[in-house]
């Protein structure tokens, strides 16, 4: 979940690494460092690691500092403390390997043991430093090349690797099971783990493949498999918008994010939805597939595990399917009875995280079709999917997911829609009711997001609580996890999500006056019921900030604070628009208490490692 950064070509100063590198931090901000040789001393290497976030490493070098190839490093830690010491770039004995990594070595404990008999020492405490000393042990006065070669071969786990050698005018490349990207200049080469970090350098990328290592010199990139047999590349172009990484004036990446709901929703809307009908353009699934479905399998974490909950939901209802879901985390070792030619629908903002990419692995082995949710084109996981559909939410830098989670959310609606309409399970008047309200779920978000002064005062009120429950029935349940996980992510506060139905069963017994219960009472069947859970909540003197329905006359009784939303038509649409306050009441809570929301603790934003 690292961030790596090289480039090699023309002269430049030191900021023109960095600046790509600051936008790579939400993968990992723990400790930074950066290494190139000096100019005019093809031997003599430049090296810096800090503690901590890249303004301080920036803090300590001259910005009038040249070098001509180099390679930086944010770090998010797994082997080893977030220290000095353990900050990559690291380097062999010699001090003529450097190199940087993201990934994890799972068999980095046997090399250390070979390395130290053979005389190599190490200071870290990493299984990166493994990889330095091994290149330059198979290098010795040979091939640098053959050196890495060699070493990836002999790598178990996911890695994707950096390194220059003071010997070479060259930058080596390696990947395995983790996104390494080639920016081409016009004055040299931009190397790094995230297409977003390229953006306004330029618009020519070669992604790396799976199993591949390149050799980049000032003019020229060459490209092996790990046989090292040299292969063809494709140049692609980016369509990321350079000012997309900007916070546009807001203070900080999540709430912008928050505010782009409303637009990302629309743009779903138009661009998969023509005339009325619902049309899925790179949905490489045969009809006749689709509506014989018996199963279907839904794999993701966190955030998108919570948006596959909800399309459990409306599948199960609108395409009378049988829907299993699992985290992917648990999924890729148990033992599914995944039959051939079952579908899997695999749910990933980055299309890189390594638990539901293993997930689908497995499927695939046993024959399923692979659907991939995702907001990243040319990611792993629409590399391996047989189809999938592209969420359109732009880069999402707060490490938090917002706008992300409701992309997938919208999209999976659509699909199940457009299954539900293959299957001939839902009468095509439904359909175009649903679809009208759906076209106006933007305006809806707008509408909420007016609130937002009426929610910073409510988590005002409620960030003196030290624990929260949330609660939410039927479709609004996943929501209740969903609210949870983001007040824990960015405030550190322990909240619990559950059915609302669960309380008596063991949640009772934590109301009482110093906590707090967010409940989820929208109009709908079960909205009784949840009035019935409020009001053995407050008979508990426990404090209920309820999320109700514009004119709501009972709830709003017996709450203590109250957010309205407005009236849907279909109630099981309502997931789209709470999500926004509560996204908005964790930000505010966590701004009241000081801390850091684009970059929580202990976070990253892509789980690229197990």
């Amino acid at each position: 979940m690292c961030g790596i950064v090289g480039y090699i070509g023309q002269k430049k100063r030191i900021n023109f690494l960095l600046e790509p590198l600051k936008r790579l931090e939400y993968r990992g901000y723990d400790s930074c460092g950066v290494a190139f040789r000096l100019n005019g001393n093809s031997k003599k290497i430049f090296l810096k690691k800090e503690k901590g976030k890249i303004n301080k490493l920036k803090d300590n070098l001259s910005p009038e500092r040249n070098f001509e190839i180099g390679i930086a490093h944010t770090r998010w830690a797994t082997h080893g403390a977030p220290t000095k010491i353990n900050a990559h770039p690291h380097f062999g004995c010699k001090k003529e390997i450097f190199l940087v990594h993201n990934g994890i070595i799972e068999n980095y404990k046997e090399i250390k043991d070979l390395l130290l008999k053979r005389g190599h020492k190490f200071i870290s405490q990493t299984d990166t430093e493994v990889i330095a000393h091994l290149v330059e042990e198979f290098a010795g006065k040979g091939s640098i090349l053959n050196a890495l070669h060699q070493t990836v071969n002999k790598l178990k786990g996911s890695f994707a690797i950096l390194m220059f050698s003071s010997r070479e005018e060259k930058i080596y490349l390696a990947r395995k099971e983790s996104p390494l990207i080639a920016g081409i200049l016009k004055d040299g080469f931009l190397v790094a783990s995230d297409t977003s970090a390229l953006c306004g350098f330029t618009k020519k990328i070669v992604t790396l493949r799976d199993k591949e290592i390149g050799v980049i010199s000032k003019n020229d990139l060459c490209i092996y498999n790990f046989n090292l047999r040299k292969i063809k590349f494709q140049v692609e172009q980016v369509k990321i918008d350079a000012q997309e990484m900007d916070k546009k004036g807001f203070a900080y990446f999540m709430l912008k994010e928050i505010f782009e709901q409303p637009g990302v929703l629309k743009n779903l809307f138009s661009y998969y939805v023509r005339a009325g009908k619902i049309e899925f353009k790179e949905l490489n699934l045969k009809r006749e597939y689709l509506a014989s479905l018996n199963k279907i399998f839904i794999f993701a974490c966190g955030t998108a595990f919570h948006a596959g909950l909800v399309c459990k939901y409306f599948l199960e209802k609108y395409a009378r399917i049988n829907v299993e879901i699992d985290v992917s985390s648990e999924a890729r070792y148990r033992d599914i009875f995944i039959k051939k030619n079952d579908l899997v629908v695999a749910i990933s903002q980055s299309g890189e995280t390594a638990d539901t990419l293993a997930s689908v692995k497995e499927a695939k082995r046993k024959g399923a079709k692979i659907l991939g949710i995702c907001n990243v084109l040319g990611s792993r996981l629409t590399k391996e999917a047989d189809a999938f559909i592209h969420t359109l939410a732009g880069p999402e830098i707060g490490v938090a997911s917002t706008k992300a989670y409701t992309a997938q959310i919208y999209s999976l609606f659509l699909f199940s829609l457009y299954l539900a309409r293959l299957r001939k399970t839902l009468k095509p008047k439904v359909e175009k009711t649903i679809l009208e309200e759906l076209k106006n779920i933007g305006n809806y978000q707008e509408a909420i997001l007016k609130q937002a002064d009426a929610v910073r005062r409510i988590a005002k009120k409620f960030s003196k609580f030290g624990c929260f429950l949330f609660l939410g029935r039927g479709i609004n349940y996943p929501s209740a996890l969903e609210g949870a996980l983001k007040l824990k992510e960015i405030s550190y506060i322990p909240a619990e999500g559950y059915a609302a139905g669960e309380m008596k069963h063991g949640p009772i017994a934590l109301i009482d006056e110093y906590r707090a219960v967010v409940c989820i009472a929208l109009e709908g069947v079960l909205y009784e019921k949840v009035v019935s859970n409020i009001q053995e909540i407050k008979a508990r003197k426990g404090k209920v900030l309820g999320v109700l329905s514009r004119g709501d006359k009972e709830a709003s009784l017996l709450t203590d604070e109250k957010i309205y939303l407005p009236r849907l038509k279909n109630h099981d649409l309502t997931p789209l628009l709470v999500a926004i306050p509560l996204q908005l009441f964790a930000y505010y809570v966590a701004k009241n208490l000081g801390c850091e929301i684009d970059q929580p603790r202990n976070l990253a934003k892509s789980v690229t490692v197990e």
